[in-house]
């Protein structure tokens, strides 16, 4: 058994801050926080992702439509779906990435301008 939090010691910057919280044989479990007014440009990623808002408000947004998420609500994205996300609140971001995927590939989202 592990046990992973997500609530502990948030940090809220700007920028969003990735932090990995752990692997199952499966699916590699991310948390971002976001300060309030944090963006993350357009992306995608190469398998399909689900994103977890634990605490806060965020916009996501995708080509076709604009989402307000409010804590507790979970988006399921296919692979290769582009999406983005403002943060309206501080928030917490639980990221579930598929075990092929790469925990830098998100952390290079918010080094590129």
């Amino acid at each position: 058994m592990k046990i992973l939090s997500i609530a502990a010691e948030p940090k809220f910057y700007h920028k969003p801050d990735i932090q990995p919280l752990g692997e199952t044989p499966f699916s590699k479990e991310i948390r971002i926080c976001m300060g309030k007014g944090a963006f993350m440009k357009e992306h995608q990623a190469p398998a399909p992702i689900t994103i977890e808002l634990f605490s806060g408000k965020i916009e996501l947004s995708t080509p076709k439509e604009k989402h307000i998420m409010c804590a507790g609500e979970i988006a399921v994205f296919d692979a290769k779906a582009p999406h983005s996300l403002f943060a309206s609140e501080d928030s917490i971001i639980r990221l579930t990435l598929s075990k092929s995927d790469s925990i830098q590939r998100v952390k290079n989202l918010i080094l590129k301008p």
